[in-house]
């Protein structure tokens, strides 16, 4: 039985680490420039929100999980939150359904958020955990202002504008009069 658990557990890290982007790509430091204006760095910043979606979060999780170092108890309860953060999020291949209804990447996203505040706010570092949010918040904006995005390749479903053409899209325009 546990060498079952192991096995899933360490399927649910290798899959975890696939669904992200290249670090090497995230933290490459010559896509790092200014943006030229402020219309520049919001489509920065939702563009690289977009694109590096799991890589922000586990950011963020590193930010949280370093401010507990003094607080035993509250790291417990941070584990136990990220082996849900892996299971439910990091490591799935295929969207996630509940009663029949399926739940996008966002909302599993929030929801873990929500729960991960909510479980160590409990534990009474909630100060250390609005001060890492914070934190973590700002780093994360920040890199997804400087970070280029000239380089990136990104598919339609992933666009903060939504798909740009419909797959069932006739190209030679079925135009109808009526």
């Amino acid at each position: 039985m546990s060498t079952g658990i192991v096995t899933r557990f360490k399927e649910a890290g290798q899959s975890a680490m696939a669904a992200h982007r290249p670090w090497s790509e995230f933290a490459d430091p010559t896509a790092l420039s200014l943006p030229s204006n402020l219309s520049d760095a919001t489509t920065r910043l939702f563009q690289n929100l977009t694109h590096f979606r799991s890589n922000y979060a586990m950011v963020l999780l590193v930010v949280l999980f370093l401010s507990l170092i003094y607080h035993p108890v509250s790291i417990i309860v941070f584990l136990i939150v990220f082996a849900a953060w892996v299971f439910f999020y990091f490591s799935r291949d295929e969207e996630l359904v509940v009663f029949g209804f399926p739940v996008g990447d966002r909302v599993v996203m929030a929801v873990l958020g929500v729960v991960t505040v909510v479980a160590l706010v409990l534990t009474h570092v909630w100060l250390n955990v609005v001060v890492s949010g914070v934190v973590g918040v700002v780093l994360v904006c920040l890199h997804a202002v400087f970070r280029g995005t000239e380089d990136l390749v990104m598919e339609d479903k992933e666009s903060p504008y939504g798909a740009l053409l419909q797959d069932d899209a006739d190209p030679s325009g079925n135009y109808t009069i009526m």
